[in-house]
């Protein structure tokens, strides 16, 4: 049986007092007082936000499971303090594990970290074991926390390395995203978070990252940003730079995504992209939540271009199902009926 799994979801619909109270928060950093104690919203709010959206929507589209993580263009690392990102990524991940133990067969957990422009990542690696321990299956990295300035090290620096060793000894892969855009030359959805897609890749490329981590595994989301679309021109900058060809230099380790708004857009993605890097992913109730007036269906049912891309039923397999299950392994020690270890 064919399993769908969205690699790419996030709560985007969370509760009014989860939003309310990140607002207070800043408002006590502003203040200089100390923020009050989060509370995780009810079963009965939480289940009110997923019921007549995200789990309505996967149901009508056939999705079986969703990577879940907390809302990407609210993780805002580029406000307030480290203690502030810290309080606010705990508070997120609560409410996500909270989620995926309310419905354990429809969600995954996928953590956000407390990351703060010029900190360390100290926080971050034991937000990460924390997560862990409450069964999350991945986490998602902010390549630039400040919003914008595009002030951290590039992906390929030690600066990350706490990082990307506790992934390895964890087997956890992350997902490259960034936040919202303080920088008004970036619309968050519609620049920023693509260039920084492009962006993280030409990093990886210009590096030699895998080098020293053989087995970590990067999900570069949005269809990987302009790449594939480019995908000569990185080849020739490989070929300049004196890498490797990209399919041995980075390929064993990087993935892209079906976050792709268009037949044509996931054509070209799995022409130029060998199957076995694409996972399924649709972003639903995200960046793009409208109806594509040219074909009557929201923008975001990702998986009708797949259904209709030029693949193999094998291709099809790895993209909805087989490739989630090698980038995140620890999907086959959950316990939802469908999944099976991959062969």
């Amino acid at each position: 049986m064919l399993v769908i799994i969205d690699c790419h979801g996030h709560y985007t619909t969370a509760p009014a007092s989860h939003t309310s109270w990140r607002e207070r928060q800043l408002e006590a950093f502003a203040a200089g007082v100390r923020a009050e104690a989060y509370r995780l919203p009810t079963d009965d709010d939480i289940r009110a936000s997923l019921q007549d959206h995200q789990l309505r929507l996967a149901g009508q589209r056939g999705i079986d499971l969703t990577i879940f993580s907390p809302r990407a263009s609210a993780m805002a690392h580029h406000r307030g303090d480290l203690a502030v990102s810290r309080a606010w990524a705990e508070a997120n991940n609560d409410l996500i594990a909270r989620v995926v133990e309310l419905f354990p067969a429809d969600f995954a957990g996928v953590c956000q970290l407390p990351q703060t422009p010029g900190e360390g990542l100290d926080a971050a690696v034991a937000e990460v074991r924390r997560c862990v321990a409450m069964g999350f299956v991945g986490l998602n990295l902010n390549p630039d926390p400040s919003g914008g300035a595009f002030s951290a090290p590039p992906l390929t620096d030690r600066y990350w390395y706490p990082l990307y060793e506790t992934m390895a000894e964890l087997d956890l892969p992350a997902m490259i995203h960034v936040s919202g855009s303080c920088n008004p030359a970036f619309h968050a959805t519609g620049g920023y978070y693509l260039a920084a897609d492009t962006t993280a890749f030409m990093q990886l490329l210009a590096g030699d990252l895998f080098t020293d981590f053989p087995g970590l595994r990067l999900v570069i989301p949005h269809g990987g940003g302009a790449v594939p679309y480019h995908w000569g021109r990185y080849r020739g900058l490989a070929d300049m730079l004196s890498k490797p060809p990209l399919r041995e230099h980075l390929m064993r380790n990087v993935f892209f995504d079906t976050c792709v708004y268009h037949q044509p857009g996931i054509d070209l993605l799995v022409s130029v992209i060998e199957a076995e890097n694409i996972l399924f992913g649709s972003e639903m109730i995200g960046a793009v939540r409208g109806v594509d007036p040219e074909t009557g269906h929201h923008f975001d049912d990702t998986r009708r271009y797949v259904d209709a891309a030029p693949l193999t039923d094998e291709q099809r397999h790895a993209i909805f199902e087989v490739n989630a299950l090698r980038v995140y392994p620890r999907l086959s020690t959950l316990p939802h009926q469908l999944i099976e270890n991959p062969s």
